[in-house]
């Protein structure tokens, strides 16, 4: 395992790939850039009015190469490890190894830092010099920087964003420090070996850039200021592991999908910064004209956070507790449509109002509203966390959540049911549809949560909320057995991506196994073989929830065409094209195997399971899952399920765990350990 070779968690490679997009990403929930870019992005800073939002360009001081200058026959490789969050690029000699290795600190948000370390091998007693090339200038074209007075031997500079997002919008300001970087690095004849660190603090405030940056100095001091980032990652993966025994390149998918994702979350505990939220690309790509401008879409909603509030509670909280931030953004979209409550725009940034360049997806994209108040459910589900709805926004969310579905049906006196009109369903090669299968079926379940909740709370239940979601029209085909995309689809008509799919798992929309097997049957042969990163993830978890394993299994390895070498990246769309370092993509395939191979599935009263995987895999390790307080082990053979207890909440709720066998209905209670 040292060398990394059958390491599953470790990417090395003798040469970096071509496109520079493909290149590893550094980032934690505040700070984020690509290896050897010359740019950082900061969360929820974007520059730009409307449409031309986009996450602002700060300069780099991290885009340096190490090189030796005349050195002959030296060995090169690039690591990216994703057990503790660090790039590495090392040059190797008969006499020496030179070590660059770079990374976004995950627990001190607004650090980033990178060393070189020259070690002796030999024992030769002649000068090593290593050349540092940085093209670093402090210049951005989306903020005004000002040069401020150095600070403990770092440069600083300061600056607002040029343009709001909406008139008399935020205008932030960043603060950087950073330490100079020099032309070379020399160890000296008399040394067998030695580091230089080089931070970089990036924040919101002056007393926060210079308090971040002091503070990892005093790391520095002792030592300890990359083993404390690579410690708070070893925390990180002993709460949430999902290992398999089975084939290498898949083991290599999850850690890849997993790494990406967890650098996108907050870390544990007091954050003190307001999380923005997480796009389809990540911290590090999102400038002007790349990865959707990195704005916010339903990507963060329905494909990323399933996986997040299965690990971690704290950090799906974080992401709910930005929806609700921008809930006043979401009341006035809706009200300029002429609706009533709240609509959630297709593309978010640091306002809530609609910031999607084309109208047509602001205006028709509309299922996005309920796919954030799914996320919602979920998290209500898992944790029963009452706080965040009584106190914390969430209530006044629901609630206007619930007035938007009843504000966008009319009345069909024709079919006597409630119809949605002039959408865009997931599938966008169609537009301005009436009854989108999938839409209406999230409004339908957006308006029984909102009831659900108001009776746990009891408040009362506005009648119109129940009459909307008992009558609203879900379009079926009672010949065929099958649900029509939209009125008036015909089948065999090509579809975009995951569309009516969607209603089995995640909606779990009632349907009998038949019917769930007709709508796969319809829809994968004319489904784009091109198209987003999610969409067969989500056919792989319908044919194993039928059990059928190796159709499941033929379904996910269309998704390996999308991950790229070295570093698995994840594309888009498997031509190249679209977004890089698709976290929508990563978070649909963890989805496969995390709901799919075990068959979790969250419920109002439980979280059921019920695994099928393909014959090349034997043993399945989910670690950490969260539920009620508590932390569970799952380890599922061919022959077996075990279900360990490794966390318990201090307050015991009133009635403990326990696992039911639900065709015996025989009960085994769970207590830790």
């Amino acid at each position: 395992m040292a060398d990394g070779k059958d390491d599953p968690a470790v990417f090395t490679s003798a040469s970096l790939p071509s496109d520079p997009r493909l290149l590893a990403t550094v980032t934690n929930a505040y700070l984020g850039t690509r290896v050897y870019r010359d740019i950082l992005h900061v969360n929820g800073v974007y520059n730009g009015a409307v449409g031309d939002t986009h996450r602002a360009d700060i300069p780099s001081p991290l885009n340096v190469r190490m090189t030796v200058p005349g050195a002959e026959s030296l060995a090169e490789t690039f690591t990216l490890n994703t057990r503790t969050g660090t790039f590495s690029h090392v040059l190797q000699s008969t006499d020496y190894t030179a070590t660059h290795q770079i990374y976004a600190h995950h627990s001190l948000v607004h650090l980033m830092a990178f060393s070189i370390t020259i070690q002796r091998s030999a024992h030769t007693t002649q000068p090593i010099t290593v050349q540092l090339r940085t093209p670093f200038a402090p210049k951005s074209r989306d903020l005004d920087l000002n040069q401020g007075p150095d600070f403990q031997g770092a440069h600083y500079v300061y600056g607002k964003t040029l343009v709001p997002e909406v008139e008399g919008g935020p205008r932030p300001t960043v603060h950087m420090l950073w330490t100079p970087v020099p032309q070379d690095l020399t160890l000296r004849g008399e040394e067998r070996e030695r580091s230089w660190e080089f931070l970089t603090a990036v924040a919101e405030s002056e007393e926060e850039v210079k308090r971040s940056y002091s503070k990892g100095l005093a790391l520095i001091a002792v030592g300890s200021l990359h083993s404390s980032h690579a410690h708070a990652w070893t925390m990180l993966w002993r709460g949430c592991c999902i290992d398999l025994d089975g084939p290498l390149p898949l083991r290599q998918a999850l850690y890849g999908c997993l790494y990406y994702l967890l650098s996108a979350i907050p870390p544990r505990g007091n954050l003190g910064f307001l999380f923005h939220g997480i796009s389809p690309g990540g911290l590090s790509n999102g400038t002007q004209g790349e990865d959707y401008w990195g704005h916010i879409f339903w990507d963060q909603d329905t494909w990323m956070f399933p996986n997040i509030l299965l690990f971690y509670p704290e950090a799906a909280r974080a992401i709910l507790e930005y929806r609700i931030r921008m809930l006043e953004g979401a009341l006035r979209n809706a009200q300029e449509q002429g609706y009533k409550g709240a609509k959630f725009p297709w593309e978010s940034a640091a306002t809530g109002r609609e910031v999607c360049p084309e109208e047509i997806y602001g205006a028709q994209e509309i299922h996005v509203t309920g796919d954030v108040l799914m996320a919602f459910e979920q998290y209500y589900c898992t944790t029963q966390d009452q706080k965040l709805f009584r106190e914390d926004g969430g209530w006044e969310l629901v609630g206007a959540v619930a007035q938007y579905w009843c504000s966008r049906m009319v009345w069909s006196e024709e079919e006597q049911c409630y119809h949605i009109k002039g959408v865009m369903p997931p599938d966008e090669y169609h537009y301005r549809v009436d009854n989108s299968a999938y839409t209406n079926a999230v409004a339908q379940r957006s308006l029984n949560f909102a009831a659900d909740v108001a009776r746990d709370f009891l408040i009362p239940v506005p009648e119109e909320w129940v009459d909307c979601a008992k009558k609203v029209k879900v379009p079926f085909d009672a010949e065929k057995k099958y649900h029509p995309e939209y009125d008036g689809y015909s089948p065999g008509e090509p579809v975009k991506q995951a569309d009516v799919v969607l209603l089995g798992f995640p909606l779990m929309h009632p349907m009998s196994s038949e019917v769930r097997r007709n709508d796969l049957e319809m829809y994968e042969p004319v489904t784009e073989m091109d198209g987003p990163a999610m969409t067969w993830s989500m056919f792989a978890v319908g044919w194993l929830e039928l059990k059928e394993v190796q159709r499941a299994q033929s379904q996910l390895n269309k998704c390996f065409s999308n991950i790229t070498e070295p570093f698995k990246i994840w594309v888009e769309n498997s031509d190249g094209s679209g977004a890089v370092n698709f976290l929508t993509g990563m978070g649909g395939f963890l989805q496969a195997v995390l709901f799919g191979y075990t068959g979790f599935r969250i419920t109002k009263t439980s979280l059921r399971f019920n695994p099928a995987f393909p014959d090349d895999i034997n043993k399945l390790k989910v670690t950490g899952v969260s539920y009620f307080g508590n932390k569970l082990k799952f380890t599922i053979t061919k022959e077996e399920i075990r279900i360990k207890v490794t966390e318990s909440p201090r307050d015991p709720p009133a009635s403990p765990l326990e696992a039911v066998l639900e065709e015996s209905g025989q009960q085994f209670p769970l207590r830790e350990g």
